[in-house]
């Protein structure tokens, strides 16, 4: 046996990984177009012996996927396949996806390798462009003004000043300096609220005038003790001690060399801890934490005459702390003239006249209230202009939200599209000069990808800006002939030339390796978030909200892009398509995946241990049985690479304490591995590190306010509310389907509460819309109402307030017999044309 491999935790394209080091040469493959570290790796499926190619200094992997064109580069450097085409990625035997408790387990990659693959001169352009942004935002605020400067020259959010104040400047005028936009502008801790039509500051104080002049104070002590070597003594400043990423960009402007330009306090502790030892910064406020990292790094020689700025590039490059990676968003453009000027003018642009400049507004919900504002001042009743205007803000918000690298897909109806292409420059730009469609967002366009898809989109009907998740990110990619094309937040090149989604499309029909993983959509992300954090978490809501739904969906695509040594994988399957089904069968099969339903007859010894008939040779005994969650974690236990994931559906039908036992002690995250002794056993038993328990929870049956506190205490508890998203523009007849289902728990809400809601689920039947007076019928007298007769305890009074008496007789308490037609009629009469009238 040879020595053990030294393997590392590496972060590439948002997420964690484990590099396995090539050992000296990468084995090249005879029709696949990635590199392999491993000659046994299932991947290469080619017979007899493979070419090989010298890697001395073990970085060949990042060098193919930083390559600004990989196809280029390897073709430079020799580096093909069997057939003599270029590599253009790695593979999972190289860089294998991983949870991040398990990258946590690992060395990270060393600063030494990253060094020798790093490209210095690549990102100089960018640091002369953050300089000149500290100088404009210099010469356009001097600091000797500062000492008296008004708060109208600083805060964010006075009508038509944004562009000329400090704050504005600081957050989205120099985007080169780097990134302190999201939350809200409350960081900036004084600004006006065009929500409240007034000044918002710390309460503490008097007045804007008093709240103003402590925190114009304490900025100027801050730059004045980061210019005196004094960075860790800003922490002593209480005006601004809850304002640190807005006072360590203004040090990157006025103090440029006292700290590295990295202004989120987590996004140091991170550096800190992965550059000195983990826990480093654990006992040192932000700002002492910020002088600690720049003295470590001013002491390494490996960085001597590095500029601040190239620095923050490296280390962002080597171990980034962001885990999304690159969003998609669709675009709709009106008209083809519309588009031909968007393309040419390199942008994608929106028309809202009465939203205004998005920068104007302190977070999503002031804007939320000024577009509800600005709608009832143009007739509509304040309730709908209300819920009107939550869809469409929130639309909008996402323009503002766009970053460099993000993609953009133009299109037009609910099938056709236009291009595909990256945000560029300063992304979201209001353009007030403009006749209309002044919400621009600039981005570099790539037509390779246009075409019609196979079957429309509903979510896009009615909408302009919406998500685009992953499985319809590869119905687009394929429209150019190249569904292994690199997805959003894989690793890809930076600023690839047009036609890059079309590339290598003829090496599809030879290609043995599996494609490139997208990232988690949002739902997925907030599911692995929680689990990665605690280690259980428990999905709850109302009836058809998809509980089950998602944590099948999770367990697919999460476990899926993990499981890559599990024959008839498939993470990207679409729910309810035979390779769905067969994913989970494989997963299943593997023991990676056990799904459990708890009930009132489900006990701990189903799911710990307990005492079952066995047949021996003098008959049957009793005797001690692992039950489903003792398998698991001694299957992980002895696999501690990968994940084990236990979906437990109906969680709070069971009874949990009984259930759990003494393993509540154990299940949390810091516990993990400690020893618990098992009575029927006396053996001592832990729960790995690599277990997950995902559960679900129908709020309908019982709250989550009623499940037993330690086990609150102990699972992460996320909503699945009911989403109309999916049935807009559908309709049974004249009814619109979402309309009916808002409407409805509109009711439910004011008369109930919102854990009695109707979810989406029950009017998407095997994941479509119901589609015809028939069916919906059947889903509403089959399913709706009785669910809505439990819960008005037949009060038919209550169920005609949901429904409207035509249905529903009052008097009688009974549902009245009429046609499927008619059904459909009497809602839509009750519920769209009279909607917000109960």
């Amino acid at each position: 046996m040879g020595e053990a491999v030294q393997r590392y935790a590496v972060t590439v394209g948002g997420r964690a990984h484990e590099l396995t080091p090539s050992g000296g040469e990468v084995v090249l493959p005879g029709h696949g177009s990635k590199l392999h570290h491993d000659p046994g790796c299932p991947h290469l499926s080619d017979g007899g012996t493979l070419p090989r190619f010298a890697d001395p200094d073990g970085v060949l992997w990042r060098r193919v996927l930083d390559a600004a064109d990989p196809a280029a580069h390897s073709t430079e450097i020799g580096l093909f396949n069997g057939k003599g085409r270029p590599i253009t990625g790695v593979c999972s035997c190289a860089l294998r996806p991983v949870t991040d408790t398990y990258a946590e387990s690992l060395e990270y990659w060393p600063v030494d390798d990253a060094l020798k693959v790093f490209d210095r001169d690549r990102h100089q352009a960018a640091v002369e462009a953050a300089d000149r942004d500290a100088e404009a935002i210099s010469a356009a605020f001097p600091w000797e003004d500062w000492p008296a400067m008004p708060v109208e020259r600083y805060a964010l959010g006075q009508p038509d000043a944004d562009g000329q104040v400090y704050s504005h400047a600081l957050e989205y005028g120099s985007k080169a300096l780097g990134s302190i936009t999201g939350g809200s502008a409350m960081k900036h801790l004084v600004y006006y609220s065009r929500k409240d039509h007034g000044w918002w500051h710390d309460k503490g104080y008097g007045g804007v005038d008093e709240a103003w002049a402590a925190v114009r104070s304490g900025i100027v002590e801050a730059v004045t003790a980061a210019r005196q070597g004094r960075v860790r003594d800003i922490d002593d400043l209480p005006a601004v001690r809850s304002g640190i990423t807005v006072v360590a960009k203004t040090l990157r402007v006025y103090a440029p060399d006292a700290i590295l330009p990295i202004y989120a306090d987590s996004f140091t502790q991170h550096y800190l801890d992965r550059l000195a030892f983990p826990g480093a910064s654990a006992t040192l406020q932000p700002f002492a934490r910020k002088e600690a990292l720049k003295s470590l790094l001013d002491k390494d020689p490996r960085f001597a005459g590095w500029h601040p700025q190239l620095v923050w590039y490296f280390l962002d490059w080597w171990a980034p702390v962001r885990r999304t990676a690159a969003r998609v968003v669709r675009i709709g453009v009106p008209d083809a003239a519309r588009w031909d000027g968007f393309r040419a003018a390199g942008h994608i642009a929106v028309d809202a006249g009465t939203a205004g400049d998005l920068h104007g507004y302190a977070d999503l919900d002031e804007f939320k209230a000024a577009y509800a504002e600005a709608l009832a001042g143009a007739g509509m009743p304040p309730e709908r202009a209300a819920e009107g205007a939550a869809g469409r803000a929130a639309d909008l918000w996402r323009l503002l939200e766009l970053r460099v690298g993000d993609r953009v897909v133009a299109a037009s109806g609910r099938s056709r599209v236009l291009a595909v292409g990256r945000v560029v420059g300063d992304g979201y730009a209001w353009r007030a000069e403009l006749p209309d469609h002044r919400h621009t967002v600039a981005v570099e366009w790539d037509d390779s990808c246009a075409g019609t898809l196979d079957e429309p989109v509903a979510e896009w009907a009615g909408r302009t800006v919406t998500e685009v998740p992953s499985a319809l990110w590869r119905r687009i990619q394929k429209l150019a002939g190249a569904p292994q094309s690199p997805a959003p937040g894989a690793t890809e090149p930076a600023g690839a030339a047009a036609g890059e989604y079309a590339a290598d499309a003829a090496y599809a029909e030879d290609e043995a390796e599996p494609v490139e993983i997208p990232p988690l959509d949002a739902d997925l992300q907030r599911i692995d978030d929680a689990l990665e954090r605690r280690g259980q978490a428990v999905l709850f809501g109302p009836p058809g909200t998809g509980k089950t739904y998602h944590a099948l969906r999770y367990a697919v695509r999460r476990l899926g892009e993990l499981s890559d040594d599990v024959p008839g994988v498939d993470p990207l399957a679409d729910p309810g398509t035979p390779a769905f089904r067969a994913t989970v069968d494989a997963l299943t099969a593997s023991g990676r995946l056990t799904v459990v339903t708890f009930h009132p007859s489900y006990g701990y010894e189903d799911f710990v241990e307990g005492l079952r008939p066995v047949k021996g040779s003098s008959g049957f005994s009793l005797e001690p049985v692992p039950g489903a969650f003792k398998r698991v974690c001694e299957a992980a236990a002895a696999n501690p690479g990968r994940p084990h994931l236990v979906v437990v559906d109906e969680l709070n039908r069971g009874n949990l304490p009984r259930i759990l036992g003494e393993l509540i002690t154990v299940l949390e995250k810091d516990k993990r591995g400690l020893p618990v002794v098992l009575p029927l056993t006396g053996e001592p038993f832990r729960v790995p590190s690599n277990v997950r328990i995902l559960g679900t929870m129908n709020t309908a049956d019982r709250s989550v306010r009623m499940l037993d506190a330690a086990i609150r205490r102990r699972f992460a508890f996320l909503e699945l509310l009911p989403d109309s998203g999916p049935l807009l523009d559908r309709r049974v007849g004249e009814l619109e389907l979402a309309t009916f289902l808002d409407e409805l728990n509109r009711r439910i809400r004011g008369a109930l509460d919102r854990e009695k809601q109707i979810g989406h689920a029950f009017l998407l039947p095997e994941g479509a819309p119901v589609a015809d007076p028939a069916e919906f019928a059947a889903v509403v007298r089959g399913e709706i109402l009785p669910l809505l007769q439990e819960y008005a305890y037949d009060d038919y009074t209550l169920l005609a307030g949901f429904l409207g008496e035509e249905l529903v007789d009052p008097v009688t308490h009974t549902l009245r017999d009429v046609t499927d037609e008619r059904l459909v009629t009497l809602l839509y009469e009750e519920l769209q044309v009279g909607a917000g009238e109960r």
